[in-house]
């Protein structure tokens, strides 16, 4: 079995966990609201977004959180877990699945799931 391994953005806003299944990354301060909640979450939404290896980003609906690892991942450099990647930048995390070019981009100002 495969550790999460867990690092934060430079600015400390931004809190993500990768393993070569999933990977999640959790904001606290946006500029931005996220989709409305699905009525079947009954946890916290719009806090973060995933993607899990093979599939689409989503939001999260969870009760647990990103944060805890405090190594920070500084800008231009990237973690890779299978198909999975993620790349800090000035303009924020990104993660994306090597195998179907899906992903998302969180920070401060926006989001994008592509």
């Amino acid at each position: 079995m495969f550790a999460f391994t867990g690092f934060i953005s430079p600015t400390g806003n931004v809190a993500c966990m990768i393993d070569v299944d999933l990977a999640r990354c959790d904001i606290i301060d946006h500029d931005w609201s996220p989709p409305r909640r699905p009525a079947d979450c009954e946890f916290d939404y719009g806090q973060g977004i995933e993607i899990v290896a093979g599939q689409a980003a989503e939001f999260v609906c969870a009760g647990d959180t990103a944060f805890g690892p405090d190594e920070v991942l500084p800008y231009g450099d990237a973690i890779t877990a299978g198909p999975l990647r993620c790349e800090s930048a000035d303009e924020g995390i990104t993660c994306r699945d090597a195998g179907t070019g899906h992903g998302f981009t969180i920070a401060l100002k926006a989001y994008r799931l592509f």
